[in-house]
């Protein structure tokens, strides 16, 4: 196992972070779990899920990246003693690149993982890729469907399955990656969908009820329809749930993000751009957000356009998490943390600071979650893959 080293990233937070900070969050620490910038490689994607037990086990995916969107092996890796340290990564069997009859390869990219109590299982879901003969990204936006793998409970992965669905509005793609989302008491499974039809590029979203018998996940009905006619639309869509009610964020191309609610996860309310408490929308980039989920409160991760950063790709640093108003669907700007502050100038000199963005939450105890990402140097594409350990003022009573 390797254990890195902690240090402090959130000492050099603007004072107006520290003048709101929140009752919920006690604290943030952070490490780094593999030093990407001596390897010279970045481990992109880390997301990890919580397995329960007497002594829980957390899981990872994450792959190497060597370019834009150029995606490689899908790797896991499992830290016993709540994320202090984690094992070296390990290929998983059947998530790398295969030959296509057409002369692309197809490979696998944005997984995410999530535990299934009922078969205690993990569904481990992404979406395919293809690469051309020079490796460059090809058929982006067409011939896409998410793929998913099951770990089961004596650590043995499955095979590698498309989640068939016949929809015809999604005869372009249809995708969930990089996506949250919600397991149901019944071990049904809430799947947040980003999808489009030939000959339109805007892409809609839409949530999913999926069964699920610990081998295959399959589609028993859809929900209605959210659209943002700008460039290619809404992409990937997270769920959570909270007091009893649905929310979904939504990435989208038009300098915002966007959030729903639902009362059962399938029919949505219409999408309104985030906004602060006091009516002030959050410039946003094309980049994810994250639920921070706690008992007590529904928190947000993401970026945003700051001061900091004006010069910066797409505003990919900092990481940022506040706490939303459920009733108003907004967030509460006094309550508003950096979970990761921006490395560099982001102002004078962009280009030496490294980019964040991919990133994903996991709820580890009852104490404590943890937001993992990884830096990318630009243009060089190799960085650390980081940790903050967010310390709850109270106790998540949904981890058990």
């Amino acid at each position: 196992m390797i254990s890195r080293r902690g240090f402090v990233l959130g000492g050099l937070a603007l004072p107006r972070m520290l003048e709101g900070r929140s009752d919920l969050i006690a604290g943030i620490r952070h490490s780094v779990l593999w030093e990407g910038r001596k390897q010279g490689k970045v481990w992109f994607h880390p997301r990890a899920c919580r397995i329960p037990g007497k002594e829980p086990v957390l899981l990872m995916t994450l792959q190497e990246i060597t370019g834009s969107d150029v995606f490689h092996h899908v790797h896991w890796s499992e830290s016993r003693d709540l994320a202090a340290s984690w094992s070296e990564p390990k290929p998983i069997p059947g998530m790398g690149r295969r030959k296509t009859a057409d002369g692309l390869e197809e490979g696998i990219c944005d997984v995410v993982p999530e535990y299934h109590a009922r078969t205690k299982t993990v569904l481990a879901m992404g979406h395919n890729v293809y690469y051309d003969r020079t490796g460059k990204l090809a058929r982006p936006d067409t011939e896409r469907w998410p793929v998913y793998i099951v770990r089961d409970p004596a650590g043995r992965w499955g095979t590698v399955r498309k989640l068939e669905w016949d929809n015809p509005e999604a005869s372009a793609m249809y995708t969930s990656n990089c996506s949250q989302r919600v397991t149901l008491e019944n071990g049904d499974i809430l799947v947040p969908l980003s999808f489009g039809p030939l000959g339109r590029r805007d892409r809609g979203v839409c949530t999913a009820l999926c069964s699920f018998d610990g081998k295959e996940l399959r589609i028993r009905k859809s929900g209605n329809v959210q659209r943002n006619a700008v460039k290619r639309g809404l992409l990937e869509p997270s769920l959570a749930r909270f007091a009893g009610r649905y929310y979904m964020t939504i990435r989208a191309e038009d300098d915002r993000g966007y959030v729903t609610v639902s009362p059962d996860g399938l029919e949505w309310e219409e999408k309104r751009a985030w906004c602060w408490d006091d009516g002030e929308p959050l410039t946003m980039s094309t980049t994810q957000q994250r639920w921070l989920p706690h008992s007590e409160g529904l928190y947000l991760a993401y970026t945003r356009k700051d001061a900091s950063n004006v010069n910066v790709v797409r505003w990919r640093t900092p990481i940022f998490a506040a706490e939303v108003d459920v009733e108003k669907l907004c967030l509460i700007r006094s309550t508003e943390r950096v979970v990761f502050r921006i490395e560099g100038d982001g102002v004078n000199h962009p280009e030496t600071v490294p980019y964040l963005g991919n990133f994903h939450t996991t709820a580890i105890s009852p104490r404590e979650s943890i937001v993992t990402t990884c830096e990318t140097l630009p243009k060089v594409y190799r960085g650390n893959t980081i940790q903050a350990r967010v310390r709850w003022a109270k106790v998540n009573r949904d981890v058990v």
